[in-house]
């Protein structure tokens, strides 16, 4: 997938429809690479996407509204400084570059009228955004570029914007038959038909001449010896006429598995039965449809990485901690044989005298009362030697209650840790994340959490579904904190409760107050339990029961409950049961 200078030369039509004499209302930086401006446009608002990262660069209409910093980055205040309340007289393709300029109008701090620029550069890792003057001063630029950089082309503030060196290439848009069939002769025809086009011509993605190659060979890895002249030129020439003309379908490929494999602006043949296409009615469609969720996925995971950094961390420390604990019960378990040992000695005492380095007696605890040698102190009285060996037993008797405690309490705050996984795991939002820190600051990891402040008040945001036969409501927990608070304060006594059996998971809880749904309602509360948890497959077990029967130990982990009086159901943890 790329965003190639076709992609932006529709886009950028897209974008004079809708924004031109918008007015700028706000201005975000919700990533470190991306820029939000939302537009008012003849009573319309309408949101621009502008993403430098090296990951999906892009400049579209997006609806989706992002999570912003507390603190806007600095970049993000000279935007707001200099564009805010502007509009937008235009935005134009720099030739057939990847490289768009938006031209605001504006008031500057004295009062007087003003025009700036915003200048996007889609170039994959050195895509860039930059803020210019009339005269193209650069005022600030989000991705500095200095020698250290590049010593061919520096962008940094107070110098001059200059376009990107230009390539030894030809613009499609303004090719001719002759000088193309020209070009073709010149050419070796045991090149890649694909690799030729994109070599010889501006701004042309890899999926735009495996296409072309397709239409005049029927392969996409064909030779320019296996592509007529004729037939290349005929499915070059409708291909950029048609983009020329304005004649876009935002156009998807999909996996069967539903992966997206390619966008562009115009349909795609090669694919096959390989793929599934589906078309859009705006580029802002197409590419929300193509980057919203990754994205989002990726902005939690990233948000998430220090609350990853503390389980992980914890995890790995409790693990050594238990194989440590486990070889210590290990010799504790020995105990047994040091009181036999006191017992031989003690019952044989008639027999031994002071200076004895050793005892051989009948082991009588055995039925074929083997022969015992216990080692013995010389120095010690036989007396002295059995009560050494009886105070090895106490000593690994009370090891052993000892390490059975610790582990047991590590084992908890394992299977604790692992439900705090789970829900990261699931985490949609930074509220989910929210919470989550939360939960691990009232859980005692607050010394591992650096200038974690508590948020003055948590109002806790449950997933909530109807079931489709009763209209029963059904809430389902983020998090371990919801998860409490569902079940012990939101819920009533006769309501029923939703578990997924012995794994990590949400508390579902179908608010019903005593009624008894039908065997649809419940399945679909079981169903719900079983998504919302670990448990994978077509037979996932699911206890439930009234909520009166749940209860929460004294000083237990947040969201650990113990529950009676329950039933277990066999439910698949497939989605598409329940739809979206």
């Amino acid at each position: 997938m790329a965003f190639d200078a076709g992609m932006l030369y529709a886009v950028v039509h897209e974008l004079n429809t809708c924004l031109s004499d918008g007015k700028v209302e706000k201005i975000a930086q919700p990533a470190k690479e991306e820029v939000s401006i939302l537009f008012r446009h003849f009573g319309e608002s309408h949101r621009l996407c502008i993403r430098v990262g090296s990951d999906a660069p892009r400049l579209s209409l997006t609806a989706q509204v992002k999570e912003n910093p507390a603190t806007p980055p600095m970049f993000c205040m000279l935007l707001r400084k200099h564009l805010g309340g502007a509009k937008l007289l235009s935005v134009t393709q720099e030739g057939y570059e990847r490289v768009a300029r938006l031209t605001f109008s504006g008031y500057d701090e004295m009062g007087y009228a003003s025009q700036k620029h915003l200048i996007v550069e889609i170039m994959g890792k050195y895509s860039n955004l930059m803020l210019t003057d009339a005269a193209d001063r650069v005022l600030a630029v989000l991705r500095p570029v200095d020698f250290t950089t590049s010593r061919r082309r520096q962008v940094l503030p107070g110098m001059t914007y200059e376009l990107p060196p230009k390539q030894d290439k030809f613009p499609p848009l303004e090719e001719t038959e002759a000088a193309f069939l020209a070009r073709y002769a010149r050419a070796n025809p045991d090149t890649l038909c694909e690799k030729y086009l994109t070599a010889t011509y501006l701004g042309t993605a890899t999926q735009v001449a495996r296409e072309l190659a397709w239409q005049a060979s029927g392969m996409t890895d064909a030779t320019l010896g296996q592509c007529p002249p004729d037939k290349l030129w005929q499915a070059f020439s409708q291909w950029f006429r048609a983009l020329a003309d304005k004649q876009f379908c935002p156009t998807l490929a999909l996996a069967p598995d539903g992966r997206v494999l390619d966008f562009l602006y115009n349909p795609v043949t090669y694919y096959g039965d390989a793929a599934n296409t589906v078309s859009y009615p705006t580029f802002c469609a197409l590419l929300d449809a193509c980057f919203g969720a990754r994205e989002q996925r990726e902005r939690i995971r990233q948000r998430a990485s220090d609350l990853w950094g503390i389980t992980e961390r914890t995890v790995a420390r409790l693990t050594r901690k238990l194989e440590a604990q486990g070889a210590e019960l290990a010799e504790a378990e020995e105990g047994q044989r040091y009181q036999r040992m006191g017992d031989l000695i003690t019952a044989n005492l008639w027999q031994l005298k002071r200076g004895d380095t050793e005892l051989r007696a009948v082991d009588y605890y055995e039925e074929d009362q083997p022969e015992r040698i216990i080692p013995l102190d010389g120095r010690m009285t036989p007396a002295a030697n059995a009560q050494r060996y009886y105070k090895y037993y106490t000593k690994a008797k009370h090891a052993k209650e000892y390490l059975t405690e610790q582990m047991a309490r590590s084992r908890e705050e394992l299977a604790y840790l692992e439900t705090v996984r789970s829900f990261l795991e699931k985490a949609e939002s930074e509220q989910d994340l929210v919470e989550i820190r939360e939960e691990l600051y009232r859980a005692g990891y607050a010394s591992r959490m650096k200038g974690y402040a508590p948020p003055k008040q948590l109002k806790p945001r449950p997933i909530e579904y109807v079931t489709p036969d009763g209209g029963y409501r059904v809430l389902v927990g983020r998090n371990n904190i919801q998860n409490d608070v569902l079940t012990f304060r939101t819920a009533g006594k006769g309501d029923l409760w939703f578990h997924a059996k012995a794994v990590p998971g949400s508390h579902v809880l179908l608010l019903c107050d005593g009624a008894e749904p039908t065997a649809r309602d419940y399945t679909f509360a079981a169903t719900l339990a079983a998504i919302h948890s670990k448990a994978e497959g077509d037979m996932v077990a699911v206890d439930y029961t009234r909520v009166r029967y749940v209860k929460k130990p004294p000083q237990a982990k947040p969201g650990f409950v113990t529950y009676s009086t329950n039933y277990t159901a066999y439910v698949s943890a497939d989605q598409r049961i329940i739809g979206d």
